[in-house]
Parts: C-alpha cells; sequence; structure tokens
C-alpha cells in the first residue's frame, strides 16, 4: 500500500450549557430537593450508571474497530486478489477483457518523427498508431470522433499523453483521418480491440482480433516532470513524507531530458485508479495513472 494515514477518532464533543440554563437547572433541582429526597437520589444514581454504561460501549467499539486489524477478504479461484486503499478493501473486475474509454484525444507529428516509441519502434507520423497511458503496447484500439462519428483504428506503441484528462494521442495520419489536425484535440471514445490474430481472417480478408487484459499489469501514478533535477528531487521529498514508492525516472524525447516523479507500483489499473483520484483530491491535479 503506498498511503500512510493516520486515523484518530473522534468519539464525542460534549460542550457546557450556557450560564442561563445552568442557572435554571440549578434551582430547579433545589426547589425539588426538600420534596423529593429519595427520587433526586434514584435519578442521580441511574443517570451515574447510563454514563458509566455509554463509556464502556465507547471504549469497547473504540477497541474493536480502532485497533483490531480486519484479515484480507478470500478471493474466488481464478479471481484477482482482493487490494486495500485507505483502510477499506476492494475487489477488482474478475472480467478484464472490455475497455472502453471516453475523453480527448490530441495528435503528435514531425518533431517526434523517427525517434523510439516505448514499445521500441521508432515513431512514424504516416502510421496508423497512437499512444495510450496504460493499454498493452501492441493492442489495437477503435477511435470514433465524438462529434463528426468518423472511426479508425490504431496501433499503440507509444506511451501518453502525459496530460491530464486526454486518453489518447494518435499519429499525425490517424488524427487526419479522425479530423482532429485543424482543432488539435477532440472528443473521441475509444473500445480495445485486442492483438491481430494472424491465423485468422475476416470474410473480406480484413484482420481478427484476440482480446486481452487491459487491467493487470504493472501501474503508476505520474505526480509530475521536471527538466531541472533539483525540481523533481524537492517534490520526492515532499511526497516521502507522506507516501510509499516514490521515485524519479529519466526521459529523454531526443531534444531534452525530463525527470519524471512517480509514486506507488500497482497491478490492478483499478487500484491505480483509486490512488490517482486520492492523490488528486489531496491537490495534486495533473496526477495521472501510467503503465510501466
Amino acid at each position: 500500500m503506498i498511503f500512510q494515514t493516520t486515523h484518530i477518532p473522534r468519539l464525542f464533543v460534549l460542550k457546557n450549557p450556557d450560564a442561563s440554563h445552568r442557572d435554571k437547572t440549578e434551582t430547579l433541582r433545589h426547589w425539588r430537593a426538600p420534596f423529593f429526597p429519595a427520587l433526586r437520589e434514584k435519578k442521580a444514581t441511574r443517570y451515574a450508571g447510563g454514563s458509566l454504561l455509554i463509556i464502556i460501549s465507547v471504549l469497547l467499539l473504540f477497541f474493536i474497530f480502532g485497533c483490531s486489524k480486519r484479515p484480507a477478504p478470500r478471493s474466488t479461484a481464478g479471481a484477482p486478489k482482493p487490494y486495500k486503499v485507505m483502510g477499506k478493501w476492494y475487489h477488482p473486475i474478475s472480467d478484464s477483457k472490455g475497455f472502453r474509454q471516453k475523453g480527448a484525444a490530441s495528435w503528435y507529428g514531425k518533431d517526434f518523427h523517427g525517434r523510439k516509441t516505448a514499445s521500441g519502434e521508432p515513431y512514424n507520423m504516416y502510421a496508423m498508431t497512437a499512444a495510450h497511458k496504460t493499454l498493452p503496447l501492441g493492442t489495437y484500439v477503435s477511435v470514433r470522433n465524438l462529434k463528426t462519428n468518423k472511426k479508425i483504428e490504431v496501433k499503440v506503441n507509444d506511451r501518453g499523453p502525459f496530460v491530464r484528462g486526454r486518453i489518447i494521442d494518435l499519429s499525425y495520419t490517424a488524427a487526419k483521418k479522425l479530423g482532429i489536425v485543424g482543432p488539435g484535440t477532440a472528443p473521441v471514445e475509444i473500445i480495445a480491440l485486442g492483438t491481430p490474430d494472424t491465423s485468422k481472417r475476416g470474410n473480406k480478408g480484413e484482420l481478427t482480433y484476440m482480446p486481452g487484459d487491459y487491467y493487470t499489469g504493472n501501474f503508476t501514478i505520474q505526480i509530475g516532470a521536471f527538466t531541472v533535477l533539483e525540481n523533481a528531487q524537492r517534490l520526492k521529498v515532499k511526497l516521502d513524507k507522506t507516501y510509499k514508492n516514490v521515485y524519479i525516472t529519466r526521459y529523454d524525447n531526443g531534444n531534452e531530458l525530463f525527470y519524471r516523479v512517480r509514486v506507488g507500483r500497482c497491478n490492478a489499473l483499478e487500484q491505480a485508479e483509486r490512488y490517482e483520484a486520492i492523490l488528486v483530491q489531496k491537490g495534486f491535479e495533473d496526477a495521472f495513472v501510467i503503465a510501466e
């Protein structure tokens, strides 16, 4: 688990009554005392016993829920293992073949042409390829422009876009066919198709795909990227005070060297996304999940 938290239960907050109410209570008690002494003693005993019972109950609840550790819930055979985030257990989805996502698409062109991608292949701005943050490299996806309903298929061979809110970076040709070269971005829906099944072809010779597992792997959360190492180290020191598994990776895009600050190591995409949401709530608004 990447987060360290300190839980201090707030049991009760007791407020003293104001002076006028206290004066009235004392006056009423003194007025009743001569006439009902036995009743007054009985009430006092009952109230004392009730207060003691409340205190014991609270301490018992605190012991049960505050001090004890709940064991990990059992998972069924073949299902992903449950994971814990901020003290709460979650069960990952067991059927991980389908992947559908909506968000903004962008594109990258000649400035990156010929440079090595995350897959090791050189980037070809004229090929039908794309970059995605988490999908396995080599996965083919269908991309539909939600404004024009145009649709294309591309191969994921790179990582990115490294901007929160954008879900896919298209090659120049792919972006041109989808109609987003001019505006630069567009709302899209992407659907993972899988990897090509070379042993099968469709009736018209088109590719058929084998679905993959898009929800398990090695995931982390990127907090920021810097061209100055000292800035990255300063952020790392700050994060180290609260979170575990904080580290810096180097990335050379051919023109500049970037130092990326990342936190956490997760085997389930769902778990990484929950951590991402927590980090955003904590003020790291540019945080996003990325596959390693």
